[in-house]
């Protein structure tokens, strides 16, 4: 249920800084104008004024728009007021404008959440506007741009139009059986759309975990035995001293994290403590924690000295892996003859030998993992599981032949209904707050 309260917050980033937008919704929206700003403004064009207290002393100059209703970001009348960005003026800005009947802060999310109540835009439209805001990297900003101008929507609404059409036709097969004019069973041509259907949607499922990659990022879990080079690398890789680096066994202790950015696309790159047997009881926590997070990796690197290669016991046989012989430049003979046939790269951290290779390639396997950025796919897990949900309907549909008519067209109205729960074509209420919950307030 939309409020009858205007809200105001600060919609730009973080203060102080040389712009700063305020941002008012809803039905006091032009009287608060009317009042800081000495009288309304042109509609939707950029107009220089003098902001007032209410006892008319000057706040600040600056730019105020109007956008009336209908057809603003909320659907609401909308107004900013573009101020210097020192938090003085910011904050004697939002205590006028919150000062006003009727006028509250808003809410973390509460503009978007206006805007989805008065159908400016469906839910996952509104998801993608929270990946957007978040969005670090180019891909992420493409996907995110993408999602946000419908095509993901398109998808499932589309899906979703073909299945109120398969159980028209059925019900009115049903209904209309001993009619003269109605034509040969439609039976066949419908449900071999509806199989069709069940294809598209699993590989559409089958990937959410790109889509995951180019939201979470590729993890990348570096392992290796103890003073095999992994610190040493991590800190080349981050271009900075991210971890401690000595030449006593067991230094990492902990998780260590960094995130690059390689073509566009977020890495989670993680050091790990050094993999040997009767550790001590803190290094022991950090080789468990080092275990648990390989298991989950999209890639893991092994590093081996190649001078004094040592076992490390299991590897997760599911994750794909680089083997990287490391301290190259103590090599001063032949031996690295045999490293193709040992290692996928040898480098060495201390000349930069082998760096940048191991780097592009960590680059091509994120790219390849995270398929096509422009493919849309499945961007949240709550998608993922009412897409399973529709399709479980969509099955026992077409596979319980046995079943009457009646039945199998209820199996399409509930997988329609899980489309729809997707994009909030139907009561999505007990959804709503997760949703807009992880937006900040501004927007």
């Amino acid at each position: 249920m939309i409020s009858d309260d205007s809200i105001v917050a600060l919609s730009s980033g973080r203060l102080p800084a040389g712009v700063a937008v305020l941002r008012i919704s809803g039905p006091r929206t032009r009287f608060v104008v009317e009042t800081i700003a000495g009288g309304m403004v042109k509609e939707r064009s950029a107009v220089l004024r003098r902001f007032m207290a209410a006892d008319r002393t000057l706040v600040d100059t600056g730019l105020v728009f109007f956008f009336p209703a209908p057809a603003s970001f909320t659907g609401e009348d909308v107004a900013e007021f573009h101020v210097h960005g020192g938090r003085a003026v910011v904050a004697r800005m939002l205590e006028i404008i919150a000062g006003f009947e009727g006028v509250r802060h808003a809410e973390p999310g509460e503009f978007t959440r206006r805007a989805f109540l008065n159908g400016k835009v469906d839910l996952v439209e509104t998801e993608a506007l929270a990946d957007l805001v978040n969005a670090e990297t180019e891909a992420q900003r493409r996907f995110a741009v993408q999602n946000a101008e419908g095509a993901q929507s398109a998808l499932y609404l589309g899906w979703r139009r073909r299945l109120i059409h398969a159980r028209a036709m059925i019900e009115a097969e049903i209904d209309f059986a001993d009619e003269d004019d109605v034509p040969g069973s439609v039976s066949d041509t419908v449900w071999s759309d509806v199989r069709s259907m069940i294809s598209e949607i699993d590989r559409h499922i089958a990937g959410f975990h790109a889509a995951e990659i180019i939201r979470d990022g590729f993890e990348v879990v570096i392992l290796g035995a103890p003073n095999a080079g992994k610190s040493s690398l991590f800190n080349a890789l981050a271009r900075r001293d991210a971890a401690i680096v000595t030449d006593e066994p067991g230094t990492t202790r902990d998780l260590l994290e960094v995130v690059l950015d390689l073509g566009g696309l977020r890495v989670m790159l993680t050091d790990t403590a050094g993999l040997r047997e009767a550790p001590g009881k803190v290094e022991k926590i950090g080789i468990e924690k080092a275990r648990s997070k390989a298991d989950r990796a999209d890639l893991l690197l092994l590093l081996e000295d190649i001078l004094s290669p040592r076992e490390i016991g299991t590897i997760p046989d599911k994750v794909p892996l680089l083997r990287v012989g490391t301290k190259l430049d103590l090599v001063t003979h032949e031996p690295v003859g045999n490293a193709p046939d040992r290692y996928d790269l040898v480098i060495s951290v201390l000349d930069g030998t082998g760096v940048e290779a191991l780097l592009a390639e960590i680059g091509r396997r994120a790219a390849d993992a995270a398929g096509n950025v422009g493919d849309v796919l499945p961007s949240r897990l709550r998608h993922v599981e009412l897409l399973r949900d529709a399709n479980r309907h969509l099955l026992l549909a077409t596979d319980d032949q046995d079943a009457g008519q009646e039945l199998r067209a209820e199996e399409l109205r509930l997988a329609a209904d899980r489309l729809g729960r997707i994009v909030g074509a139907i009561d999505v209420e007990d959804m709503l707050d997760v949703i807009f919950g992880q937006f900040c307030i501004g927007k």
